[in-house]
């Protein structure tokens, strides 16, 4: 069963009668890399980012989701494991928060469920694979073109360090690439 536009629509909005909406101010922890996570949360406004730390202690910033976009960690989900990552909001931001255990309840006993999760994981299976892709196939200047001209979003509303840290580039690099024109 796979969720059409119309099926998506509602299974929003069966999310937003159904479970607590919250705001969260810039900078809120929403899952925390190293614990397990506490709840899925369905973006209604504003934007985060997915990062982890290095055994150097550096951050480097994996992902970004922002309105529409479910944020949580997939090892807590899948296998019950503490996340590999951290989830903070760059922005106030409104979510709808699902506990976890209730996911996997639904999860385990909704076809609606089950084909909505089913459809969004095999989407961002193809996200990350083509982020991988390009990780090792680009260079800097054009995963950065790639990413202006499909996630424009992004370059408008994430601090420049953090779109650097996503390309795997130095602040400086960036800003010569971004000059560059």
């Amino acid at each position: 069963m796979n969720l059409n536009m119309a099926d998506s629509a509602i299974f929003i909005a069966r999310i937003k009668d159904t479970f607590p909406r919250e705001e969260f101010a810039a900078k809120s922890l929403l899952v925390k890399e190293g614990a397990l996570a506490k709840k899925l949360f369905y973006i209604e406004t504003g934007g985060c980012r997915g990062w982890f730390t290095t055994g150097e202690g550096k951050e480097v910033t994996m992902n970004f989701g922002f309105e529409g976009s479910f944020v949580s960690s997939m090892e807590t989900l899948l296998a019950d494991e503490p996340s590999w990552y951290s989830v903070e909001t760059l922005e106030p931001t409104v979510a709808y928060s699902i506990p976890i255990s209730t996911f996997k309840e639904l999860k385990a006993t909704s076809r609606e469920w089950q084909a909505a999760y089913g459809e969004y994981v095999e989407q961002r299976l193809l996200h990350y694979q083509q982020l991988f892709i390009s990780r090792l196939k680009d260079n800097p200047a054009t995963r950065y073109r790639a990413l202006l001209a499909h996630h424009p979003e992004v370059i408008r509303r994430v601090p420049q360090h953090y779109i650097a840290s996503f390309l795997g580039i130095t602040a400086v690099s960036l800003s010569r690439i971004r000059n560059r024109k």
